[in-house]
């Protein structure tokens, strides 16, 4: 769809012909360049069950909270058999500079044209101090190896989601 209005109803629009994830359905694919400046497509992923979680912005204090949560389970997501994948609007450049802040093992995808986002259906409406914008709410996708979402979480917090997850996956934290 070719957005010629202003960006809100452009929005508004595309909300309404995004058609809404449920679990057991294909996961919608991907192709975008990670912190390592090399193009990531889940396809890349097939035979492996991918964490894809969605978060509003590097250094911001609940981004950085969840970042260092899925990084301190990340030996432990590895060994079930997952991989992890943060995604933001961010640039390469921004998620080098979280990456490298809180050493974290897992890629940052630069979805800086909200393409992952918009297929995920994760930007939404935001009021902050009577101020209304829209920006990406916070949403984990797990996808099993043949690319089907498992488990659909939105609107997570920062601090207790990632021990949510785990137990959900039936995973001890170690």
């Amino acid at each position: 769809m070719m957005c010629i209005k202003s960006y809100v109803i452009c929005f508004i629009e595309r909300m309404i012909t995004v058609a809404e994830l449920t679990v057991g359905s294909k996961a919608p694919s991907f192709s975008v360049l990670a912190d390592t400046n090399e193009m990531v497509a889940l396809k890349d992923f097939l035979g492996k069950n991918v964490i894809l979680y969605f978060y509003p912005k590097d250094n911001t204090p609940g981004c950085s909270v969840e970042a260092q949560q899925f990084n301190e389970a990340y030996e432990t997501l590895l060994q079930a058999g997952y991989v992890v994948l943060g995604v933001s609007r961010d640039t390469v450049k921004w998620h080098v500079n979280f990456k490298n802040k809180f050493d974290l093992q897992f890629l940052l995808l630069a979805d800086t044209e909200e393409t992952i986002c918009n297929a995920y259906g994760v930007m939404k409406e935001k009021k902050l101090y009577g101020k209304v914008s829209i920006g990406i709410e916070r949403s984990t996708f797990v996808i099993d190896e043949k690319g089907v979402l498992t488990h659909i979480y939105r609107g997570v917090k920062a601090k207790e989601h990632v021990g949510a997850l785990l137990a959900d996956l039936g995973i001890n934290a170690q």
